[in-house]
């Protein structure tokens, strides 16, 4: 049952007794009581309500009676004699249709009637698509160049610590013309509060479970952005010679149709910008030149690779576009 926002909710039912009955709203508020009424006379029934008919009315000393209904005449016989009817049933209950003489038959008798269909303005559940593997987005006809700011894509863009990645992909993700967003790895990494397992403590089987959940974590949002329309960006520092942490599981998580991009600036860039890091996303000099050094395996991979040494976000973002038209055209092999 509802109620008006604001209005007192009706007593609690007694035990043995059912739902309170003859409950209004006026008998909760604390004013006083209505025009002509008697101090600590019971409050008046409202009309309609169980009871109201039967209850007399209280009497104030020194007042005449009111007079009674006036007698009503007994039925006169008619010509032909009626069965007596069905008993009377319990207050509270509703009739037996077999006592009512009535019996339903049909559908109505065992289902109840059917809900009307919500409002407009009614929030309720929606039903979503569900997230599938991601397919390949096709190519234009002909010799027409894609257009990458009004297609649904899934990107991953790759590249080593200080590269650019998540301040790229998340300009790339806002001034798309279509609905765009952007997950991080090392952002879904860093959701595990107490027990994280920094990689830079080492890498052990702790820390690769952790990566392995990220990754199938970001995977299943990512698929599930697309299903329903929404592109999808993901960033993460994925090792050529590594493949246990490598492109395969991103493919298996997304699906055929994630289009992998390489970041690689130079190694001055990646350590000027890993300096300007705080926490424990700063790492050391010698891991960052080795992890830049690993991920120029990607030379030679198929993958196109972007070299942003020279380029500022705006510029890279704009650049990512032609390189994913051009990847749409003709998909690598991965």
């Amino acid at each position: 049952m509802q109620h008006a926002v604001g209005s007192p909710l009706p007593p609690p039912p007694q035990p043995g007794h059912g739902p309170a009955t003859g409950w209004t709203p006026a008998a909760h508020h604390p004013s006083g009581p209505p025009p002509g009424a008697v101090p600590g006379s019971p409050p008046p029934l409202v009309p309609g309500a169980p009871g109201a008919s039967h209850a007399p009315a209280p009497h104030v000393p020194g007042a005449p009676h009111a007079p009674g209904p006036a007698p009503q005449a007994p039925h006169a016989p008619g010509p032909t004699s009626h069965a007596p009817g069905p008993a009377p049933h319990a207050p509270g209950h509703a009739p037996h249709p077999a006592a009512t003489g009535h019996a339903q038959t049909g559908p109505a008798a065992h289902h109840a009637p059917v809900a009307p269909p919500p409002a407009r303005d009614t929030t309720g559940h929606i039903q979503l698509p569900p997230g599938g593997p991601v397919a390949m987005p096709s190519p234009p006809p002909g010799t027409a160049r894609a257009d990458t700011g009004s297609t649904t894509l899934a990107v991953l863009l790759i590249g080593p610590a200080g590269a650019g990645k998540t301040s790229v992909a998340k300009f790339w993700a806002e001034h798309r013309r279509v609905p765009t967003s952007h997950i991080s790895l090392d952002d879904v990494r860093e959701w595990v509060r107490s027990g994280f397992a920094d990689p830079q403590s080492g890498w052990n089987d702790h820390s690769e479970a952790q990566y392995r959940l990220a990754r199938r974590t970001c995977g299943f949002a990512a698929r599930n952005f697309l299903a329903n329309g929404i592109s999808c960006i993901l960033d993460d520092a994925v090792f050529p010679d590594r493949p246990v942490v490598g492109l395969g599981g991103w493919k298996r998580h997304v699906g055929p149709g994630l289009l992998p991009v390489v970041l690689l600036p130079g190694l001055e860039v990646v350590l000027e910008r890993n300096a300007q890091r705080s926490g424990n996303r700063r790492l050391t000099d010698d891991e960052v030149a080795r992890i830049h050094g690993r991920m120029a395996g990607w030379y030679g991979s198929g993958l196109p690779i972007i070299d942003n040494s020279q380029l500022d976000v705006p510029a890279t973002a704009r650049l990512l576009d032609d390189v994913l038209a051009r990847a749409i055209a003709s998909p690598p092999q991965w």
